[in-house]
């Protein structure tokens, strides 16, 4: 499933390239939640691929309608994560496919085509950035990590969003060695697995933005949770913390 999966993802890809480098057409989902021609065209791409050769799978995919599939053997889709990046040209945008049997994680994989960064792990198979091994970093004092985030599409119009991030922002920022916030979900959790980053936090965020990259992260060693040190759930948790593990205590306690 591995090869066949990456093949069909780095087809689709050469469509988010394409368009990368070209004129959008844009559409807003809400305020600040945008959607291009290209978003929908890699999608259809990679559901018609992975319908036609995993019959056992279901897809759930951002800009479909998922209202009548069932979370179970399936495979999450986010066809463009960072799209805002992508309509910019900020080279940090990835292709996202997360794949659960029965709901449980089995493979993960996260592609910038831009950086040419294929992010790969199946489970209990460890975490591989363009086939070598990646591992979590050692770093276990939080003063000097360095720290991702991201701010959720709600803080234009939600000031309680808004109020809780600049919040967690004040208790996080002096604490460590500094955030960045490089707009993609599913490449900030790459980061957290490759050593890049210590550790990542962010609200809001949907299931197709982090399925292949906890995935990811938990093969390189690294600890995914709730905003209360809980087992993190698709489809169901607000806030996801995810880190090296050795400062997993100290980004929660900060976070509240």
């Amino acid at each position: 499933m591995k090869k066949k999966l990456i093949k069909i993802i780095k087809d689709a890809s050469k469509i988010l390239v394409e368009g990368y480098h070209d004129n959008k057409q844009i559409k807003f989902k809400a305020k600040k939640d945008l959607v291009t021609n290209y978003d929908v065209a890699v999608e259809n791409y990679l559901k018609e691929q992975f319908l036609k050769h995993f019959k056992n799978f279901n897809v759930i995919a951002e800009e479909s309608d998922n209202k009548n599939l069932e979370f179970n053997n399936s495979i999450i889709v986010d066809p463009i994560d960072g799209t805002t990046n992508f309509v910019n040209k900020v080279p940090h945008t990835a292709i996202s496919v997360g794949v659960y049997k029965n709901k449980k994680p089995y493979i993960g994989i996260v592609y910038n085509p831009i950086l040419d960064e294929l992010y790969y792990a199946k489970v209990k198979k460890g975490a591989f950035l363009n086939g070598k091994k990646i591992s979590i970093s050692k770093e276990n004092n939080f003063q000097k990590s360095l720290i991702s985030t991201g701010f959720p599409y709600s803080n234009g119009s939600c000031e309680d969003d808004l109020n809780m991030v600049l919040k967690q922002m004040k208790n996080v920022l002096p604490n460590c060695q500094d955030i960045r916030r490089l707009g993609s979900a599913a490449l900030d959790l790459c980061y957290v697995a490759r050593g890049t980053y210590e550790g990542y936090y962010e609200m809001n965020l949907k299931a197709w933005d982090v399925s292949a990259g906890i995935i990811i992260l938990k093969e390189a060693g690294g600890k995914v949770s709730n905003e209360k040190g809980k087992k993190y759930t698709l489809f169901k948790d607000k806030y996801i913390v995810a880190t090296n593990k050795k400062i997993h205590k100290k980004l929660l306690q900060h976070l509240k």
